[in-house]
């Protein structure tokens, strides 16, 4: 089943757009199929990183005394 698209409009420095029509050439995929995957990625990374983030910070929480040992 294929999601809905919308069209998008947007800047782009010229050499990065050089270099997506570049991409986009050599792996026989056109530009918004790229474009889609790397906003997909880009989003996914970026709500990972605050999970990543909080679970760090519990994990130092639970081991501050194992640390202050370490450290010593």
């Amino acid at each position: 089943m294929r999601m809905a698209a919308i069209k998008i409009s947007s800047k782009v420095e010229k050499e990065h757009w050089q270099a997506l029509q570049e991409l986009a050439k050599e792996s026989h995929q056109s530009i918004a199929g790229l474009l889609t995957e790397a906003i997909s990625d880009f989003v996914r990374k970026r709500r990972l990183r605050p999970v990543v983030l909080d679970h760090l910070e519990d994990s130092m929480s639970e081991n501050e005394e194992l640390g202050k040992r370490l450290a010593e």
